[in-house]
């Protein structure tokens, strides 16, 4: 993830609620947080009040920790009232994970894009004892590090139903303009992309709140890479197509609910950090490309600090993506080394 330093953002609360516990950022809205075991350790969850219940947005991954906690934030702050819905805003597993064991369990209504359920129940169901031909072909095109490379061919590799609990079939679909009746206010939903495709965030007609997820983050940029699923995807441009999109409706009121981090206030500000902030990166990575460049060379210019072993592989999809964005912009270029590894190079002018 592309850090930046935020100087013009304010940040209402200066410590986030206790796992289990919960602080109400407005009326009818409480905020708690499940615990992740990496180095971005949490995630953010919202649940808003119906009156007969609760609507939860994301849910955190699917693990027996995750549960016990979520039984102390039901018991306690929900007042043992039901949640009666679940608004997941990416297919990402941190904020699907128990998606499913809310319909299953508690008999809650899922709602979320047709994209994001399409790819949390694809992966799900998508369990691989080890690596794909695809991937590795993939890994080799990036100029992985032979010895990490090595490992993630010998070794099982990440599967999304190791933490994302089965999602059942059915779900209530969201999309670009919809309008959304939750926890006593109505919520325009806009569509994000680039961290994950079809992301949904949801913007309060009734007052400041804006639920983002991982679309608008307060002190760092939401991790931005490309896969062996779609080798020639552009989420770069993606990211930045709704990222200038936002930003004209950004106040500085907005009080921004992300999915990570401190909510915050000074969004037209941080929605123009986000957007130099990947524009600042390509033209370093294009600096830097005056001579060929693997994927996995190009990340001091990028993340300007040490990449270690546990941030290794979202550091390479992210360099892949940017690296692909300037070559299918036409700024650079690219050819196949022997080993199978892609050289990019910036076009001369």
């Amino acid at each position: 993830m592309l850090k930046t330093t935020p100087p013009g953002l304010r940040y209402p609360w200066e410590d986030p609620p206790a796992f289990g516990e919960a602080i109400e950022v407005a009326d009818g809205v409480l905020w708690t947080r499940l615990p992740l075991p990496m180095k971005l350790d949490h995630v953010n969850i919202y649940a808003l009040d119906d009156g007969d219940g609760w609507t939860v947005i994301d849910t955190g991954f699917s693990s027996k920790k995750s549960r016990a906690i979520w039984q102390e934030f039901l018991d306690g702050p929900l007042a043992g009232r039901p949640v009666n819905r679940v608004l997941v805003t990416h297919h990402h597993p941190d904020h699907v994970g128990l998606a499913g064991w809310f319909q299953q369990e508690h008999g809650a209504e899922l709602i979320t894009t047709r994209t994001a359920w399409l790819f949390a129940r694809m992966l799900t169901l998508d369990v691989q004892d080890k690596a794909t031909p695809e991937n590795v072909e993939f890994w080799k095109s990036a100029g992985m590090d032979p010895d990490v490379l090595n490992a993630r061919i010998n070794d099982r590799p990440f599967n999304f139903a190791d933490i994302v609990w089965p999602m059942p079939a059915g779900y209530t679909r969201i999309k670009q303009d919809d309008v959304l009746d939750i926890g006593g206010r109505t919520w325009d939903v806009h569509i994000g992309n680039g961290h994950a495709p079809e992301h949904a965030t949801l913007w309060s007609r009734d007052d400041n709140l804006i639920i983002a997820g991982d679309q608008i983050l307060s002190s760092i940029s939401p991790n931005i890479g490309v896969y062996a699923t779609e080798p020639m995807a552009d989420p770069i441009g993606d990211w930045l197509e709704a990222c200038e999109r936002f930003a004209p409706m950004a106040r500085e009121d907005h009080l921004v609910l992300g999915g990570h981090k401190l909510p915050f206030t000074g969004l037209p500000t941080r929605m123009r950090q986000l957007i130099d902030n990947h524009h600042g990166g390509l033209k370093r990575l294009l600096d830097f490309i005056s001579e060929p460049k693997t994927a996995a060379e190009c990340f001091a210019p990028l993340f300007k600090r040490k990449i270690g072993e546990g941030e290794y592989g979202l550091a390479l999809v992210e360099s892949i993506a940017h690296l692909s964005h300037l070559y299918q912009s036409g700024a650079a270029t690219r050819v196949k080394r022997d080993d199978g590894a892609w050289l990019y190079q910036r076009k001369d002018q």
